[in-house]
């Protein structure tokens, strides 16, 4: 996969869920761990970073810088992701929660192949 590609790919997931973090806030209020604060704050700034970091991997100039933001971005969700196995219950969402932080793996490699011009 091409560094365009992986940019573009990137774009759509982070780009997606900015909107839906700034549409949709409850589908992400659980995940803030309640050692932060309140939820909406972290909800809505975690999707106006995302909005930014997708208008920054959009245009070749800044591509690289926004790889650099989205990996920032990627590895600073990892406490909520964590989160996620204190609040959950059921086979289910136990299920889902255990998928979700290995995805992050292969996201934060592509951030950083792209971060990197690769």
């Amino acid at each position: 996969m091409s560094t365009t590609a992986r940019a573009r790919a990137l774009l759509v997931l982070l780009g997606g869920s900015g909107v839906l973090h700034l549409v949709r806030p409850r589908t992400y209020d659980w995940l803030v761990p309640p050692e932060l604060g309140p939820a909406r704050p972290w909800v809505t700034g975690s999707g106006v970073a995302e909005l930014g970091t997708a208008a920054l991997l959009a245009a070749p100039a800044t591509r690289r810088a926004g790889g650099w933001a989205a990996a920032a971005l990627l590895a600073a969700f990892v406490p909520a992701h964590l989160h996620t196995f204190r609040v959950v219950r059921g086979p289910v969402p136990t299920a889902v929660a255990v998928a979700r932080l290995p995805l992050q793996v292969p996201m934060l490699l592509a951030a950083l192949r792209v971060a990197r011009g690769r």
